[in-house]
């Protein structure tokens, strides 16, 4: 048989035989760069219906995005239900530069929240050392008096950061990924980005010139706010605290955890409610011959244990200590089912009622009070973080903050839950409480030499890496959209848009 097929090459042609011998390397091209026929995504938060979203842009209609969630779809974009209402308990504020996030919410036809105009004031423990106006001159006027122009310096440093931290969008615009998040730090700032890291929030403002003073009134209030730590955070995650300062920022009509839901929605993902308790790397003959390498996400759901097979797997949970119980089995080298490093417990408690208001050593009545966002010093007098008078998550026709004086909801953003002696130091009165626990973002400290890499194994991927360089949705969706890309370039083998820095020195050359 053999030498009757060598007989029949011999009598082709020289063209016929090439043309065969191109047909032959075609298909064997094909078959390496068809697409995947199953990716599973764990987690449903941000990262996750960000990957899966992102997953049927890159890899086409065909490929099965499964998605396991055992909790709600929204992960730490929570609300909860208090007098009637809901209120988000989780992620608040989008910056108006975080471009991902309005691109979903575009993309998804997802109405933005009513804006409803606040006042912040400072709370050293005893009582309140700064309080805006209603007027912006005025404010400006007492920050140049009690700072100089250091409010002032400290918004040119943010926007100097902010200007680099935009260059990812240009990158992934274009296609490029990084194997790292320090990579990807890099293409965005250079060596700067990755000094931020390595060096506390504390000690790069200092090198720029702020006062100690200026540090602990003005910026220490605003770490603590946006992430119950002081200003010893590591550089990068304290300039996402500081852009909370920044005017513009907004959220969506009925919750922010209705993008996770549209963005699934829109990926045509299954949603399998499990939690994944193993992932196992196996290998098996493939039916041209070649063995193939697959995961095995075993899990548990409601209705008993199950497992699934998949060419690629996308992590969208931290795993640490408290957040994540999977195990990895098969793979070398092993994999760590917890990384170094603790996630940052704090309180999310929304209470409804009428708040004392002298217990902030304000001497007016209460009527008078209408700050609305209460922003603590570092004090060990402080029992919060901060305190604020939150607004419904679907804002009607008509609708005011009521005044201090009124029952409304409060939420208060604490390192322990609120007992009820708490309670009766920050309320005259109260019906309703409810608290809700979170290790919501990493304990930063600096230096942060190493992040956990993106890469696990060969097609196992690592989206909440990200989060130990700074923690924000807008984060998530750039790491997102970064694995994504990752996991299509290197099946497709296309190396060229990988961890490569030449982004605006190859658009040049095409101009």
């Amino acid at each position: 048989m053999l030498l009757d097929h060598i007989m029949c090459v011999g009598t082709l042609s020289l063209g016929a035989f090439l043309l065969l011998a191109i047909c032959h390397s075609f298909a064997s091209t094909q078959e390496l760069h068809k697409p995947p026929s199953n990716i599973a995504v764990v987690g449903a938060g941000i990262g996750g219906s960000a990957a899966a979203f992102y997953l049927r842009q890159e890899f086409g209609p065909t490929v099965k995005i499964d998605v396991f969630e055992p909790g709600d779809v929204g992960g730490r974009l929570a609300t909860a239900q208090i007098a009637n209402q809901e209120y988000e308990t989780g992620g608040v504020a989008i910056h108006p530069l975080n471009l991902h996030m309005k691109h979903f919410v575009d993309k998804l036809g997802i109405s933005t929240r009513q804006d409803v105009p606040s006042k912040k004031a400072v709370f050293d423990g005893s009582e309140l050392v700064f309080e805006e106006s209603d007027w912006f001159i005025v404010n400006f006027l007492r920050m140049l008096w009690r700072y100089g122009l250091n409010y002032l310096f400290m918004q040119m440093w943010v926007e100097s950061v902010m200007d680099k931290f935009m260059r990812i969008y240009q990158y992934q615009q274009y296609g490029y990924s990084f194997t790292s998040v320090e990579r990807l730090l890099h293409a965005m700032g250079g060596d700067d980005f990755l000094s931020l890291m390595n060096h506390s929030l504390e000690e790069t403002m200092r090198a720029e010139g702020f006062p100690q003073s200026y540090l602990n009134d003005v910026v220490s209030p605003l770490t603590r706010q946006t992430y119950g730590q002081s200003i010893r955070i590591n550089g990068l995650a304290g300039a996402v605290s500081l852009s909370g300062a920044d005017s513009g920022h907004w959220a969506v009509d009925g919750g922010n955890k209705r993008v996770c839901s549209g963005l699934l929605y829109h990926s045509k993902s299954e949603l399998i409610r499990a939690n994944v308790t193993n992932i196992l790397f196996k290998v098996r003959p493939s039916k041209t011959g070649p063995s193939v390498g697959f995961y095995e996400v075993n899990y548990v759901g409601d209705t008993g244990a199950g497992h699934s097979m998949y060419d690629i797997v996308v992590i969208a949970t931290p795993l640490h200590q408290g957040k994540s119980d999977i195990s990895f089995s098969g793979l070398s080298p092993p994999v760590l089912s917890h990384f170094p490093g603790i996630y940052h417990r704090v309180f999310s408690i929304l209470v409804h009622g009428v708040l004392n208001t002298s217990y902030l050593g304000v001497t007016r009545p209460p009527s008078e009070f209408t700050v609305s966002e209460v922003l603590t010093a570092d004090s060990r007098d402080n029992i919060m973080y901060s305190l604020t008078s939150i607004d419904p998550v679907h804002i009607p026709a008509g609708y005011s903050r009521p005044p201090a004086s009124h029952n409304k909801v409060w939420k208060v953003f604490s390192s322990r839950e609120l007992d009820q002696e708490d309670l009766q130091r920050l309320f005259l009165s109260w019906d309703s409480v409810s608290q809700t626990p979170w290790l919501a973002y990493p304990t930063y400290r600096s230096p942060q030499r190493q992040t956990p890499p993106f890469i696990l194994h060969s097609r196992l991927y690592y989206l909440s890496a990200v989060e130990w360089a700074a923690s924000s949705m807008e984060m998530s969706a750039i790491s997102a959209r970064n694995v994504v890309l990752l996991a299509h370039h290197r099946w497709h083998q296309q190396k060229g848009r990988i961890d490569q820095e030449d982004l605006h020195t190859r658009l040049r050359g095409e101009l």
